[in-house]
């Protein structure tokens, strides 16, 4: 961009340095993670390559950002395919899909990238691609956000012969406060349902994480002005360009077998009623909160699970709703969350979740489930 006709003159015009789009997006991520002192996860999934952005640290010293140049849900949807490979995505699809026939819908977005889903089947095809781009791009930048970087750490020899002490991931999900997702599949989902699940089954968050989502896509023009206005900026990002999609509860921990107690929840709603919910392992549930909407929460976890305070140990917290079911409580398990390798009672479950949170249409959904019987 550089060599382009007409950018040094360019640059005369301009109070504040040109920044590329990664970079502008990337500003106004970190901007807003010092503004508000949260720590963020940001994801830009396009057609041809995956952003994720983060911001973590007592000072919000570490903000990290990765580019997964081979990962896209167009022109570079078949890397997608190659890396995750067809049975990890076939296992986000709820009913039976042929082999072939799955490497060829995927083919054909290839070679027509503007194409958008025109039925339910090819929106859960998509959005089961989506979810294996998410999770290599994720995987790609944990494994590159770590502790070290650009200052020369002192180790004595002891920490010399470990290897873990400078390489682990800086990227610590149980104390994420927001996760902004932006991109065609994330922004334009047809129900928000969807692109909350999305978030949650991708990146795989761990106790409170607000769960947002950048309709108009000005963050990079925001991530300028926060070089001049930063307050100005993230005030106008919170506001006029996130929707808040609600709050996801997710317990860290795993149970013997569905259905098992995991937690307890009790919310004392904003016109003062409380509600209290028990929820299973294994199982999605909702407690309905409105997007400018506050609750206060408790949390009580059984002993097999955490929720950032020790195991059996309870939380209370104000939480913010949204327009994707307000508070979401994810009991399916973490450190592991694995999928049934039996493909009836992985298909079984995924109808469950869906249904839990009305992602899809169950009568449309059904009816491929049917044919595909």
């Amino acid at each position: 961009m550089a060599q382009a006709p007409g950018y040094n003159k360019l640059m005369q015009w301009t109070e504040v340095p040109i920044m590329p789009t990664p970079g502008a997006v990337g500003k106004i991520i970190q901007t807003t993670a010092i503004q508000y002192n949260i720590h963020i996860i940001g994801v830009d999934i396009g057609g041809a390559t995956t952003d994720v952005f983060s911001v973590f640290g007592d000072e919000h010293e570490f903000f990290n950002r990765t580019v997964s140049a081979n990962l896209g849900m167009s022109y570079s949807i078949c890397n997608v395919l190659l890396e995750a490979g067809v049975d990890n995505i076939m296992r986000w699809i709820p009913f039976d899909i042929d082999e072939a026939d799955l490497r060829n819908r995927i083919r054909n977005k290839m070679i027509r990238p503007t194409t958008i889903p025109q039925t339910l089947e090819e929106l859960v095809v998509e959005q089961a691609v989506a979810r294996e781009a998410l999770r290599l791009s994720f995987i790609h930048h944990k494994s590159l956000a770590t502790g070290l970087k650009g200052v020369q750490k002192v180790r004595d020899i002891s920490e010399a012969f470990d290897q873990s002490s400078s390489s682990d991931s800086i990227i610590q999900l149980d104390k994420l406060g927001m996760i902004v997702g932006s991109g065609g599949v994330l922004s334009h989902a047809p129900r928000r349902q969807q692109t909350a699940l999305m978030m949650l089954d991708s990146f795989q968050l761990e106790g409170f994480t607000e769960l947002t989502v950048d309709s108009i896509f000005m963050t990079p023009q925001l991530g300028v002005l926060s070089e001049v206005h930063p307050k100005a900026a993230a005030e106008v990002f919170a506001k006029d360009c996130l929707i808040f999609l609600g709050t996801s509860i997710v317990p860290i921990g795993n149970a013997q077998k569905d259905g098992d107690k995991c937690i307890t929840i009790k919310a004392k709603m904003p016109n003062g009623e409380t509600i209290t919910r028990e929820v299973a392992y294994g199982t999605l549930d909702t407690i309905p909160l409105g997007e400018n909407e506050y609750a206060e929460v408790e949390v009580n976890p059984t002993n097999n699970f955490d929720m950032g305070n020790g195991k059996g140990r309870s939380v209370s917290k104000k939480v913010r709703g949204g327009v994707a079911g307000g508070i979401i409580i994810d009991a399916r398990g973490r450190r592991p969350f694995t999928l049934p390798t039996d493909k009836n009672t992985r298909i079984t479950k995924l109808v469950e979740w869906f249904k839990a949170l009305d992602i899809y249409s169950m009568d449309v959904l059904e009816r491929y489930m049917k044919t595909a019987k």
